[in-house]
């Protein structure tokens, strides 16, 4: 009931605050911007470009940016100058204390169009967005569209083509702000963060692989440390049974995860949210794609000095979607699949060899990576 009527209560703002709409201008400058969405923690790390851009066209103005509760702990140290609002939407308190950070000058809306409705709500006077959401209605509250690029970039960069100008300085180490957190037990020397969960089984790595992986870091000295999310134990006590090397099993938050990304050797996972963490860190990263895009989730002009090594086997036939957030781009070539829907369930991450992770865990640990 409190979702219908957060619902409710959001198209009826919407639709009185529309009557406000209002281009910024040098007359009426930009003091307070919301970036607004509800993406997952990938996605939401790789609007940074957009948030340092909007950062220095607005280095006065009041700066806040929707996201997951669980999300939200990375923004404690204000990365860009922005602020962290959460965001549930199961919640009608989340939904009041969005509307009482408003009103906004301009808003910039990510992902799904819809939320749009809610930046308009909390009194938005002008929102800008991608074109091209479906259905129809979710494009109607964005007053300024743009379209995605015609050529081959990364979301990140994208995300930043939304506001105009050059593009911001390549990210270092040290611009997003590390957050507060209790520390995990590391190891005493050398380790290597080996984060086998994802958020689809489509994206896992045989196990064998990972289990050799390991013995293989051993041999260089250097301490396997397993790492999954909540309700992934399963996935470490398969790979390692005998509980030979330590383990983070659904244990850390984010921001503790942060923490023991930032002493490790080097972080090697699927193609989720934690390899872009890896980035923000700063951890040499060699990240697994299977049913991904490396041309989108890839390092890109803004985390181009990243040390970052992308593994997939390159093409592959069933990665021949076109769709980014249900807008058809003719470059794209990605699998957004179910698990059911697949015909090959994990055949492109099994693609990849042991003989070309352990190449690149080679490179990084001999500080050879470009």
């Amino acid at each position: 009931m409190s979702r219908l009527i957060s619902r409710l209560l959001t198209i009826g703002l919407a639709v009185t605050n529309s009557l406000r709409r209002r281009r910024p201008t040098a007359s009426r400058p930009v003091r307070k911007i919301l970036v607004a969405h509800h993406l997952l923690l990938g996605d939401t790390i790789l609007l940074a470009p957009l948030l340092a851009k909007l950062a220095q066209r607005y280095p006065d103005a009041e700066r806040v940016i929707l996201c997951r509760p669980a999300v939200a702990t990375l923004f404690s140290g204000r990365p860009y100058g922005f602020v962290a609002q959460p965001h549930d939407l199961r919640s009608f308190s989340s939904l009041r204390q969005i509307l009482a950070k408003g009103p906004f000058d301009i808003a910039f809306v990510l992902g799904d169009n819809r939320y749009a409705w809610l930046a308009r709500a909390s009194g938005a006077k002008w929102i800008v967005g991608f074109e091209g959401d479906r259905p129809a209605w979710k494009n109607w509250m964005v007053d300024e569209s743009h379209p995605h690029s015609t050529v081959p970039a990364t979301w990140a960069d994208m995300a930043a083509g939304l506001i105009d100008g050059a593009a911001p300085q390549a990210f270092r180490p040290g611009d997003w702000p590390a957050p507060a957190a209790k520390p995990p037990h590391v190891p005493g020397g050398p380790y290597a963060v080996l984060h086998v969960g994802a958020s689809t089984p489509l994206k896992l790595w045989p196990a064998e692989r990972w289990r050799a992986l390991a013995a293989h870091l051993v041999e260089l000295g250097v301490t396997p440390v397993w790492s999954v999310g909540p309700g992934e134990t399963a996935l470490v006590d398969e790979i390692d049974p005998l509980n030979q090397h330590p383990r983070h099993c659904g244990s850390l938050s984010l921001a503790q995860l942060w923490t023991l990304l930032v002493s490790a050797k080097l972080l090697i996972c699927p193609d989720t949210g934690v390899a872009h963490l890896g980035k923000v860190v700063g951890v040499p990263t060699i990240a697994l794609f299977g049913p991904g895009s490396i041309d989108i989730y890839g390092k890109g002009t803004f985390w181009r000095d990243a040390i970052y090594i992308a593994l997939a086997e390159e093409p592959f036939p069933c990665r021949d979607q076109k769709l980014l957030f249900r807008r058809e781009l003719t470059w794209v070539r990605r699998c957004g699949r179910s698990p059911s829907e697949c015909l090959t369930p994990g055949a492109c991450m099994q693609a990849i060899p042991l003989t070309r992770v352990k190449a690149a865990v080679d490179r990084l640990i001999n500080c050879e990576a470009t």
